[in-house]
């Protein structure tokens, strides 16, 4: 049995087309999923337009974003069944042995390969996953919200664990995108006072900011930075693709502060960073998510204190891939959804 699937098939900027791919076989520890929702990342447009950092499996199935329901099981594997609803984590290959994997930290393993760049993703009818991957999804927690589980972990794990935000907190997010909104939403959920910058063309992005209470910013940010006491923000969580913002953010963000760098920029910088010495700031990298959060954010979405609809742009069939990736990518929606027909 054959189904359409987004491909990157090469290096090459716009290389992604549908094409037919034959049904997965899994192994023992594996599940077959298929897939009701995914949704389209940052990283699935620096993909097509081949801007991206990371290295590729080519061809690979695009998509890492992905809820379904299990329709077949590996022979070792006894925790799920045929019909579970679940949501997928996006570490498809780990070494178990790593010292980071056995901490807990499998997602900090270099050797970890993800779902949409170094195996097949779910841009397509069914995928293979890794049992250890799934988390069950409760029942009133809808597919099209569940796929959004993982950007929420991103976010999350941005914003609590590696930020560690407290309520009074000051926070402002550069970069409107889907992970600069929801680690704006998180934030306020820890009690923080939240202003998101952007660009003029980020119009669209700054409306979905402010449903979530957040004050929105274009253009000099110094003076919403400066408003308590004049130092700064207490945090600058660094959501945008590119390099040159990090420049922005020391800054904007007072003495003794942080700064959180949570989106990719492969551009190398062309500036000093003796602001993070001169004003002893905490400079801190946040990269994907492990098993306790996927648990905690997954109740948040469950129990509605964390609203993903609000940045949901549409839905769109796997053969509407482009036009789905074209909305993203020109800034008229946050978040575009897949479905597989």
């Amino acid at each position: 049995m054959k189904s359409a699937a987004v491909v990157n098939y090469a290096p090459e900027k716009g290389s992604v087309e549908i094409r037919e791919i034959e049904m997965p076989s899994v192994g023992e520890e594996d599940v077959l999923l298929e897939v009701a929702n995914v949704g389209v990342c940052g990283s699935d447009l620096h993909q097509w337009t081949a801007d991206h950092s990371w290295p590729v499996n080519y061809p690979v199935v695009l998509g890492h974003e992905f809820a379904g329901t299990i329709v077949e099981t590996g022979s070792r594997v006894s925790q799920w069944k045929k019909g579970d609803r679940v949501v997928s984590e996006t570490a498809a290959v780990i070494d178990l042995n790593n010292p980071m994997s056995k901490a807990g930290f499998y997602n900090l393993d270099p050797t970890r390969k993800g779902f949409g760049y170094g195996v097949n993703g779910a841009m397509t009818k069914f995928v293979r996953v890794p049992a250890r991957c799934l988390h069950q999804l409760p029942d009133q927690l809808s597919f099209e919200n569940a796929c959004l589980t993982e950007p929420c972990c991103v976010a999350y794990n941005a914003v609590v664990e590696n930020t560690g935000i407290k309520p009074g907190d000051r926070v402002m997010v550069l970069g409107p995108g889907t992970i600069g909104i929801l680690c704006a939403a998180v934030a306020k959920l820890c009690g923080a006072e939240v202003a998101v910058v952007g660009l003029e063309t980020d119009k669209r992005r700054m409306e979905i900011a402010r449903q979530y209470g957040c004050e929105t910013i274009t253009g000099d940010a110094t003076e919403w930075a400066q408003r308590r006491d004049g130092l700064g923000a207490d945090v600058v969580i660094d959501a945008a693709g590119v390099s040159a913002t990090l420049q922005l953010a020391m800054q904007l963000v007072r003495p003794k502060g942080k700064i959180t760098k949570v989106g990719w920029g492969p551009q190398p910088l062309g500036f000093s960073l003796d602001p993070i010495v001169q004003k002893n700031i905490t400079l801190q990298g946040s990269f994907s998510h492990n098993w306790p959060i996927w648990e905690r954010v997954i109740s948040l979405l469950a129990s509605g204190q964390l609203d993903v609809k609000p940045i949901i742009g549409g839905v769109w069939p796997i053969g509407e891939w482009k036009t789905a990736f074209e909305k993203m990518h020109k800034g008229e929606i946050v978040k575009s959804i897949l479905k597989p027909i």
